[in-house]
């Protein structure tokens, strides 16, 4: 909130100052002027964090994205859609720290304040689904992969997808399987000898 303020106050004095120097004559000087406001005031739409971030998160450095991300204490005072992207980049990265249900909870949120592209939206699905299949809830994960496989029509996430899906059938008992389960009452019996 301070550096809000901050900035805030930096873009008054700034557009001041350039209608100070053009009302002064001194044109050159207040040309320079605009393109200093024009960056101060851009500040106000794209979060320094969130591009140090991004660009953390391109050259392979999860560690330091994942700090530079954390440093953002307050997203709901970005506007919209950075605020989607600050809580799907917490949500992914801190999945560990906050546990299953809080990074459920955040990444959903993301969701419906809305990510801008559909490969975002396929990532966002395919995590949730991950977190799904760990908490037991294998109808929703599924169909949740389905989502995503629609979304991801570049076909960029097409292995991972596939992995995941293979991973939830090989938790699953085959129909014999379950069979005999249901036979033997449940209980593995024991082989005679």
């Amino acid at each position: 909130m301070i550096n809000f303020i901050l900035r805030s106050i930096l873009a008054a004095a700034s557009l001041f100052y350039t209608v100070y120097l053009f009302g002064t004559g001194h044109w050159g000087w207040a040309i320079v002027m605009i393109f200093v406001s024009a960056i101060i005031i851009l500040t106000f739409f794209r979060n320094i964090y969130m591009v140090l971030a991004l660009n953390q998160m391109r050259l392979g450095n999860t560690d330091k994205a994942k700090n530079t991300i954390n440093k953002i204490t307050a997203p709901q005072l970005l506007p919209k859609s950075q605020h989607a992207y600050v809580l799907f980049l917490q949500a992914v990265m801190n999945s560990q720290e906050y546990g299953f249900v809080k990074s459920e909870q955040i990444l959903r949120k993301a969701m419906s304040i809305g990510l801008r592209t559909a490969q975002d939206n396929a990532v966002a699905k395919m995590h949730l689904a991950g977190i799904c299949a760990q908490t037991n809830r294998r109808n929703e994960a599924v169909s949740l992969l389905a989502e995503a496989k629609k979304l991801d029509k570049n076909g960029m996430m097409k292995d991972q997808i596939s992995q995941m899906q293979k991973q939830m059938q090989m938790g699953v008992p085959s129909k014999n399987q379950m069979r005999m389960a249901q036979m033997g009452g449940g209980r593995m019996k024991t082989p005679r000898r």
